[in-house]
């Protein structure tokens, strides 16, 4: 997240397996577009699990390097037989949100009467997981009463998306192919690299086994000049100039312990020899064929998902629109009024209730003097009301 100033990034995290099986399949073919490479990366996998709701975000993101991606927490919606109450648990909540915050925002909204339906929140989060307990009054409306949280609290979050890097020094907007291409091209230049270190290594280990290889052969006049050698420095430039050894070879040759001369050690030694040989042979054929290269690549990766991947914790569902004005309110059976003088009102069925003689009853609308109701009407909440001018004109609007 963020390079410097005005060079903002902001790259989600993604599932391993999925992202080591979309690198293999562009190994194998590197036609893949973009829309093929969704369907090995189908998104973002937050460690926070929960959920991702719709996909027009995800491939925004991954055709252009700019793309907004909604989070939803999981939620469950316990029934109390006992009470007759409900409870929202969230389990799991968007990347990066704050649960003490979150639980904060939610404390001022039910303070502020902007959320009436809640009774008491609780964090039961322990070392099995998280849990946010909502508890809720009796006559609320749970999927109203969450759909309220979503709109007013972290409880869904966005995360925008911006596939900006650095690519040769300079700053990239990249596609989800450009970012696996250019790590494929990282991937490549490591391999190389390695590759020729080891021949290096290899070639300088080859070049004392030679040395060490050459005295085996000659072992006895190798001896006898090391004992008539006046010092280290003198027998070091003999053996040069008897067996055209290199100074290197001649210190190893001195360095090389008495224990070394046995019949098994020697053997070591030739075997040894045999091997750096071999492995020479292969170090420069992987350097001179780019095939093998992309199938020593292929290996790393297979063995790098074969011990590290793990399960997609986030969920992606499929597209949902935004939360309409409907959604936050609780569905109910409302009496609608019109007065005389053209006054509506609309009061909960629940304000109503039959009495018995004598009773004062409930006052459900109040009206200006000389003004008396007219209309009065059931209706829900979530229905139309149409309203039919004196030329012919139809108006409508929801009841709530």
């Amino acid at each position: 997240s963020g390079i410097a100033v005005g060079m903002s990034t902001n790259i989600p995290p993604h599932n391993l397996g999925e992202v080591t099986d979309a690198l293999l399949a562009l190994l194998e073919d590197q036609t893949l577009e973009n829309r093929d490479l969704i369907q090995y990366i189908p998104g973002p996998d937050f460690p926070t699990g929960a959920f991702i709701h719709g996909k027009a975000g995800i491939r925004s993101a991954y055709e252009t390097g700019r793309g907004i991606i909604r989070m939803r927490a999981r939620t469950s919606i316990e029934e109390n037989e006992k009470t007759g109450r409900s409870r929202i648990i969230a389990h799991e909540i968007p990347f990066q949100v704050n649960k003490a915050r979150l639980i904060e925002r939610m404390a001022d909204l039910v303070n502020e009467k902007r959320i009436t339906g809640i009774s008491d929140l609780r964090d039961e989060s322990d070392r099995e997981g998280m849990r946010i307990v909502i508890e809720l009054k009796r006559d609320a409306v749970p999927e109203v009463i969450l759909n309220q949280l979503y709109k007013m609290t972290p409880l869904q979050d966005s995360f925008g998306v911006i596939l900006l890097a650095i690519v040769d020094g300079r700053p990239r907007l990249l596609t989800l192919k450009d970012a696996l291409m250019h790590f494929l091209e990282h991937r490549r230049e490591v391999v190389r690299r390695r590759t020729a270190f080891d021949l290096k290594k290899a070639g300088e280990r080859l070049h004392l086994l030679e040395g060490l290889k050459i005295a085996l052969d000659n072992l006895d006049p190798v001896l006898q000049i090391v004992r008539q050698g006046q010092n280290p420095a003198s027998v070091r430039q003999t053996l040069m100039d008897q067996f055209s050894l290199s100074e290197t070879q001649s210190q190893a040759i001195l360095d090389m312990r008495l224990q070394r001369l046995t019949q098994l050690e020697q053997e070591k030694i030739l075997s040894e020899h045999k091997e750096t040989v071999s492995l020479m042979a292969a170090l420069q054929l992987t350097l001179a064929s780019a095939e093998k290269i992309d199938a020593v690549i292929k290996e790393e990766l297979a063995d790098l998902r074969s011990q590290f991947s793990d399960e997609r914790r986030t969920e992606i569902l499929p597209d949902s629109a935004d939360l309409s004005d409907e959604d936050l309110i609780a569905e109910e059976d409302v009496v609608v009024t019109i007065s005389h003088a053209g006054y509506i009102k609309r009061n909960p069925v629940t304000e109503y209730r039959s009495q018995r003689r004598g009773g004062k009853g409930v006052v459900g609308a109040t009206t200006r003097e000389e003004d008396f109701v007219e209309h009065m009407f059931i209706s829900s909440t979530h229905a139309f009301l149409l309203f039919f001018s004196s030329i012919g004109k139809v108006y409508w609007v929801k009841v709530y």
